[in-house]
Parts: structure tokens; C-alpha cells; sequence
């Protein structure tokens, strides 16, 4: 196993990062340490043992502040166990134990039977946790459940007041329908900007829905975040951000200086039920709604008008076919070697 810790002004990691200077030191398993100096060029490659060659661009410096004609956020000083203000993304998704289907000419997903997705419920225990420590709302940190979708999709934000954030946002607008994730993030930047000063955003690993995993990678880039992608730990010190990622056969620990993206997996934490008290609380919790005008966006900026990929066709899964059923008969064990040698199995 390889343990990789990267330290230094982190930029966008993609797969595996991009670093603005600083120290990598890699660990092996024989407890061998080597490290040595990293220059911050335009475009740099970190090579180690498990990872390979990476090569990745360093983005425009941008600002973590509301306001200008950009309307982008500028960066604040956090002090040590000062509160924080995070974002969290969830999403309302098919129930994952009924069949998926596509509805109408466009292709979309029925979204009939939904729920808030289970990988989200990480994200927002994450937040949770880290404000929790800090001596949660009392403290002055607040965890913002953040969603897009038509009005049903408030369902989400619903369970996640319920579970323990503080207030949340829904993104609605009739244009929206039909958004690919180039799209949907773009629409999701809008919204995190009229939050800032932000801290963190907080995603799950992808959506049970579309499994795509890159909306984190595309709000660092709209938003100009350091992201930690995939993390399995999330820890934050001071102004320090510090995520485990784990490989097939070898371990990451990378940090980012707040304000940071992180997405977190099913690994990271156990989220925590909503209860009887949460419940009733989320009631008076305030939820506010967003449009695209709001947001200083246009329907021709989002839906299929704005989105780079299109479904032009779709088609139900076949339905399973009867297998084949092998009666022992004293030779059993030759018929089933058969059959797995032609399907070549073995």
C-alpha cells in the first residue's frame, strides 16, 4: 500500500490533484519515506507508485465574494474552530428498489416514486459532524441542504431539515427540465454564490440516478474550488481540510485550504436518522426557492438548450430469460463445466 500525503495550495484535482507548490511525501509499505520539492508551473505531473503519470491544468485564480459583475465569492480568513457555513447537495431520485423507467419523447426519468438519494445522506452527515464539533447552530455554523428539480423535489430538502440542517434552498424553474449535469451545475454554481461567504460544499459520490460523479468536479471549476473528491475521512483544523481517499492498493491523504468542495463516499460516516424532535423542528426551518431570474440565468442557459448531451434513444431492458436447468443425472458436474466453457466462464 502507498500512503500519499500532498501538502500545499491545492487547485483542481480532477483524479488526482493539482498542486500550486509544496511537499509531497510518499509512504510505502516497507516504511521508506522519500520527499521532495514541488514547483507550481501552469501544468506540472506528480508520478508515484499505484498512480502513474498525471498531468493537469492549474485553474484562474477567482474570488470567494458576492458581489461584482461576475458574481463570484471571495475567500476569508477562518480562524481555528470558527463557525462554518456549508452547503450540502441533495438530490430527489427514483427509489432504487423499483424498476427505473424513461418517460416521453424526450427520454426522461420517472420520477414517481422518489427519495432523497442514500449517498447524499453522507454528504449531510458530514456537515453534520463537522459542525457538531463546533458546537453546532448555537455557535453561529450552519449546514445548507441545497436541491434542483421540479416542485416534488422539495422532498429532499424536507428529510434533510428533517435530519439536522439548518435551513434550505430549492432551485425550481419549469427551464430546468431537461438539464444534463454541464447544465445543472451551472444552475447549482448560480445558487451557491447567493450563499457565500461558503466554506464548504459538500456532494455525495455521484447520484443513484444518473451515476455520473462529475457535478462535483464541474462546481469546483464554475466555482473555482479546491475539490477533494471521493473521500472515504473528512477533517477540518483551522482553515485546514484534510480527506482520506482510498484505492484498490493504496491510500491518499490530501488537504486544501478552506474554502474547499469535497465529495464524500459510502465509507465516510454512518448518517444519522431523522427523529422525533428533528421532525417537528424542521417545520420552522426556512426554505427559500430560487428561479433562474433569480439567479441571474437564462432558459437558454440550462434545460436542452443549455446541456452538451442529448438521449436520442432509449429502450427497455429485455426481460430475463429462463436459465438453463441442468438435471443430475450422474453426470451433473460434466453438463455444468460444458455450459460454463461456453459461455466462457472458465
Amino acid at each position: 500500500m502507498v500512503r500519499i500525503v500532498i501538502m500545499g495550495d491545492m487547485g483542481d484535482m480532477g483524479d488526482m490533484g493539482d498542486m500550486g507548490g509544496g511537499r509531497a511525501a510518499v509512504h510505502s509499505a516497507a516504511g521508506k519515506e522519500s520527499t521532495r520539492e514541488i514547483p507550481a508551473p501552469d501544468r506540472h505531473e506528480l508520478s508515484c507508485w499505484g498512480i502513474g503519470n498525471r498531468s493537469v491544468p492549474r485553474p484562474p485564480a477567482q474570488h470567494w465574494e458576492r458581489g461584482g459583475s461576475d458574481a463570484s465569492l471571495t475567500q476569508r480568513t477562518v480562524v481555528e474552530n470558527s463557525a462554518l457555513n456549508i452547503v450540502v447537495l441533495v438530490k430527489y431520485v427514483p427509489d432504487t428498489q423499483f424498476d427505473r423507467h424513461l418517460t416521453g419523447d424526450n427520454h426522461r426519468i420517472d420520477r414517481n416514486e422518489s427519495i432523497l438519494s442514500e449517498l447524499d445522506e453522507y454528504a449531510l452527515e458530514a456537515a453534520l459532524a463537522l459542525t457538531d464539533a463546533r458546537g453546532g447552530v448555537k455557535a453561529g455554523n450552519k449546514v445548507t441542504a441545497l436541491t434542483l428539480g421540479p416542485a416534488s423535489a422539495a422532498a429532499a430538502v424536507k428529510k434533510s431539515l428533517q435530519i439536522g440542517a439548518t435551513e434550505g434552498v430549492h432551485v425550481s424553474d419549469d427551464a430546468l427540465a431537461g438539464s444534463d449535469a454541464s447544465a445543472t451545475s451551472l444552475a447549482l454554481a448560480a445558487a451557491i454564490k447567493t450563499l457565500g461567504p461558503v466554506d464548504l460544499v459538500i456532494t455525495g459520490m455521484a447520484s443513484t440516478d444518473g451515476e455520473t460523479s462529475i457535478i462535483p468536479a464541474q462546481l469546483s471549476a464554475r466555482l473555482g474550488l479546491p475539490q477533494l473528491t471521493f473521500a472515504a475521512s473528512l477533517e477540518v483544523e483551522g482553515s485546514t481540510v484534510t480527506a482520506r481517499r482510498d484505492g484498490d492498493d493504496f491510500t491518499e491523504e490530501i488537504q486544501a485550504t478552506l474554502p474547499v468542495l469535497v465529495s464524500v463516499t459510502d465509507q465516510a460516516n454512518e448518517p444519522r436518522y431523522p427523529n422525533f424532535k428533528g421532525i417537528i423542528a424542521a417545520k420552522k426551518k426556512k426554505v427559500t426557492t430560487l428561479s433562474l431570474a433569480e439567479l441571474g440565468l437564462s432558459a437558454h442557459a440550462v434545460g436542452p438548450a443549455g446541456s452538451l448531451t442529448q438521449v436520442v434513444a432509449a429502450a427497455e431492458r429485455p426481460a430475463r430469460t429462463a436459465g438453463t436447468i441442468i438435471t443430475d443425472s450422474g453426470e451433473a458436474g460434466i453438463a455444468l463445466a460444458d455450459f460454463l466453457a461456453a459461455q466462457k466462464l472458465i
